[in-house]
Order: C-alpha cells, then sequence, then structure tokens
C-alpha cells in the first residue's frame, strides 16, 4: 500500500502496531489514518476508540483496511467511529480513488498514517525545468492508471501523454511522436494488440517501441505472445515503481544504441 500512495503524491508513515500508530498519529497529525483491524496487542477498535477519545487525533478521518468480510462487520466498524472501510486485498487500480475520497474528510499491516502532499513548483522551477528525458505515450480506458502512471513517471523527468482509446491513442501517437509507447492490453472496444498492429503498419509509428502494462495477463504465453507480435516487453501490476523506470530506462538506452 506504501508505495501505491507514495505513487500518487502522499507521504506514507507506516506504524507496525496500534500503539505506534496512535504516537505517530499524535506527533505527525496526518490528514487520515488508515487502520487495520487484527492487530497484535491492540486491536483496531481499541485504538480507534483511543483515537477518537484524544482531542490532538479526534477530528482525523479513520478508515479500516481490513479483510473482514462476516455479516454485521461493516455496521461495526462504521459504530466504532470509522469514516469508511477498505477491503483487502486492496485493488491497485481503485486504492488511490478511494483514499483520495477520504482525504476530502477532516473530522495502521499495523497503522498507516497518509498526509496528503501538493508541492508548488516556483516561477523560477517552471521556467528552469529541464528538458525531459523522454515523451512518453501511455494508453488505457481507467483515468486511474493513467494518473497513477502519470505520477511516477512526471517526477522522474518523463513528459507523459495519455489517451483512453486505441483510437485516440493512434491518433495521438502519429501527432506527437512519443519515444515509448506504454499500453493496457485489455479494453474496449479494440484491445492493446489491435492497437499494436495499427501502429506497425503505419512507417511514420512503426518503430516506436511498445509495451503493455497488464493486470488482467497472467498467463506466460499470452506474454510469450505478446512479445512475438512486437512488443519490447510486457510488465504486470500491480505496478512497482522503480521496476517500471527501470524497464523505461533500459529500453531507451537499447533504442539509443
Amino acid at each position: 500500500m506504501v508505495y501505491l500512495l507514495t505513487a500518487f503524491g502522499h507521504q506514507a508513515i507506516e506504524a507496525r502496531d496500534g500503539l505506534e500508530g496512535i504516537e505517530a498519529a499524535k506527533r505527525e497529525k496526518p490528514d487520515l489514518i488508515l487502520l487495520d483491524i487484527h492487530m497484535p496487542q491492540m486491536d483496531g477498535y481499541e485504538a480507534s476508540r483511543r483515537l477518537l477519545a484524544d482531542a490532538e487525533t479526534c477530528r482525523i478521518p479513520l478508515v479500516a483496511v481490513t479483510a473482514l468480510a462476516m455479516v454485521g462487520d461493516r455496521e461495526k466498524i462504521l459504530a466504532s467511529g470509522f469514516s469508511g472501510y477498505i477491503a483487502k486485498p486492496v485493488d491497485p487500480e481503485t486504492f488511490p480513488t478511494q483514499v483520495q475520497s477520504y482525504l476530502g474528510l477532516r473530522t495502521l499491516p499495523g497503522a498507516m498514517a497518509v498526509r496528503a502532499v501538493e508541492p508548488v513548483p516556483s516561477p523560477a522551477t517552471t521556467r528552469d525545468a529541464p528538458k525531459a528525458l523522454a515523451l512518453v505515450l501511455f494508453v488505457d480506458n481507467m483515468q486511474t492508471n493513467i494518473d497513477l502512471v502519470r505520477s511516477i513517471l512526471e517526477p522522474s523527468g518523463y513528459a507523459v501523454i495519455a489517451a483512453r482509446s486505441v483510437r485516440e491513442g493512434v491518433d495521438m501517437a502519429r501527432a506527437k511522436n512519443p519515444n515509448l509507447i506504454v499500453s493496457d492490453v485489455h479494453m474496449p472496444y479494440q484491445d492493446g494488440y489491435e492497437f499494436m498492429r495499427l501502429l506497425q503498419r503505419d512507417p511514420a509509428t512503426a518503430r516506436i517501441p511498445f509495451i503493455f502494462l497488464s493486470s488482467s495477463v497472467w498467463s506466460r504465453q499470452e506474454q510469450q505472445r505478446a512479445i512475438l507480435q512486437g512488443a519490447r516487453k510486457f510488465i504486470s501490476r500491480p505496478i512497482d515503481p522503480e521496476l517500471l523506470l527501470s524497464e523505461l530506462k533500459e529500453l531507451l538506452q537499447t533504442t539509443e544504441e
């Protein structure tokens, strides 16, 4: 969960148990607390009771992140003072959006405190911004995935343009001539394979390195099929930001040689 939060521009503070989480919350005054229910020594219900009873932490929204799925669990969680809950295992594609929705409020495995960070560049920084490492076209029909990839690549020096469909992606590839194209596999109407074929048929886009990034393809055979059809790499979700950056850097270096 930490890497997802960090990738979306949040500052994440971890704690290994309820007591450590309470101390961190008092010390850091986060904007949101994500709290597991089942923890050693002190469970999430007791930790939430103490946080809500303390004047320093009582206004911080609490969100349970739990695998509990028994009848009545949701009602018990909300009755204990939580603003809501997120079920485990978390879905990397929806988790950042869920967290963001709770950050609009203002009332830990262990506990995790989250503080939103929104750095604002100074005019001088904006004027003197260095040239991007590469222009990356990312194609995915889900805005959450686009936002996640942007949050990983742009702080590392890449310029990112995005499209929500194959047709839009083809038009953008022709108009912008990106250094790399990263695409989801399964999308409505036309999938990533059709997108890659359309690019390969056009001399203007055929030589642009193409990468698949997908959470819906786990078969080794299908990944091999993607490579055989022309994809340079196949990266599986959930995204590891360091791995993604490393793969793009390696591909760019190979392309330049």
